[in-house]
């Protein structure tokens, strides 16, 4: 009797069938693992996911990312099916964040215009004025009157880097990303003396002392396209270190050296929760169509008015 064979299917191809068959849309963020980022339809920071979920005929859109992320794509796209491979792939920086603690501060400071980083629950983006990322966080401050008055939440690390940039009046909330606050200054300054050539760049949401040293900062996207522009060879990357999957696309030919965190142990500071998901997890999200985010209308409504006022400005200022 002849053996059988096993069958055997690359899953990355599986993924590529089904959405093709479901008229499915995969957005992944750059902070995922090099595969999923590889599957993606489109792949992108936080400002251009938001932009694409926004606008495309799919039936479902797949979010390969954080819990934050998918919401956005839900609010923007109320008429569609979103899913999360993950449901507890959620943010440190949404986490610091409460929404109760949060109305609350907002009323401590009366009079004053809310704008929250994208990386919050949607209950706190229902108390907002205006939503931002760190792609256009500095036009938006810069759109509204000089003497307006601001609140901004929920990284404190890229509020201060605002109000040092523009001078205004701006009460920060005293929240953080775990992973751009665990990177070590002086491991990134022992990296640099053995690497003198190579350029440091870092995520605004990095602290203070991290980006005093940096000769470049910026959004994700904005690191990515520095790499592509620059004419140096060699670079310290202080962000999640999935970026550099595109980095290393993009320049085949230049070295990339991930930011170490303050724990010796560890080579890179990664997010433990964008690494929750997984092929498998999408394929099995994809064939289930579950786990699938569901969103209270009244509160999904609040939640879309920030969002597109962000949207707006970006779009008057090009970005």
């Amino acid at each position: 009797m002849k053996k059988k064979e096993e069958k055997t299917y690359n899953l990355s191809e599986e993924i590529r069938r089904i959405k093709s068959e479901k008229n499915a849309l995969i957005l992944a963020h750059y902070y995922q693992t090099g595969d999923i980022q590889d599957i993606a339809d489109y792949l992108g920071d936080s400002l251009g996911l938001s932009q694409k979920a926004a606008a495309n005929d799919a039936d479902i859109i797949l979010f390969a990312g954080v819990k934050f992320m998918a919401e956005t794509a839900k609010i923007l796209s109320p008429d569609k099916k979103v899913l999360i491979p993950d449901p507890n792939a959620g943010c440190s920086l949404a986490d610091s964040c409460d929404e109760k603690d949060f109305e609350e501060f907002i009323k401590k400071h009366p009079g004053r215009t809310v704008i929250t980083y994208v990386n919050t629950n949607i209950g706190v983006k229902a108390l907002s004025d205006i939503i931002c990322t760190s792609s256009n966080a500095l036009k938006i401050i810069e759109s509204l009157p000089e003497n307006e008055k601001i609140i901004f939440a929920p990284d404190r690390n890229l509020g201060n880097y605002l109000l040092n940039l523009t001078g205004r009046d701006i009460v920060i909330w005293d929240g953080a990303c775990h992973v751009h606050e665990e990177f070590s200054l002086e491991r990134i300054l022992e990296l640099k003396a053995q690497n003198p050539d190579a350029k440091i760049i870092v995520h605004p949401e990095c602290e203070r002392p991290v980006r005093m040293i940096a000769d470049y900062i910026g959004s994700t996207t904005a690191l990515l396209n520095y790499t592509k522009k620059d004419n140096s060879k060699s670079y310290i990357i202080a962000t999640e270190p999935g970026i550099i999957h595109q980095m290393k696309k993009a320049n085949p030919d230049k070295v990339f050296i991930p930011a170490p965190p303050r724990d010796s142990t560890c080579g890179c500071s990664e997010c433990n929760f964008m690494k929750l998901i997984t092929l498998e997890k999408i394929y099995n999200c994809l064939v289930n169509e579950s786990p699938e985010i569901i969103i209270e209308k009244e509160l999904l409504d609040r939640a879309r008015k920030p969002i597109l006022r962000m949207m707006e400005i970006s779009e008057k200022y090009g970005i």
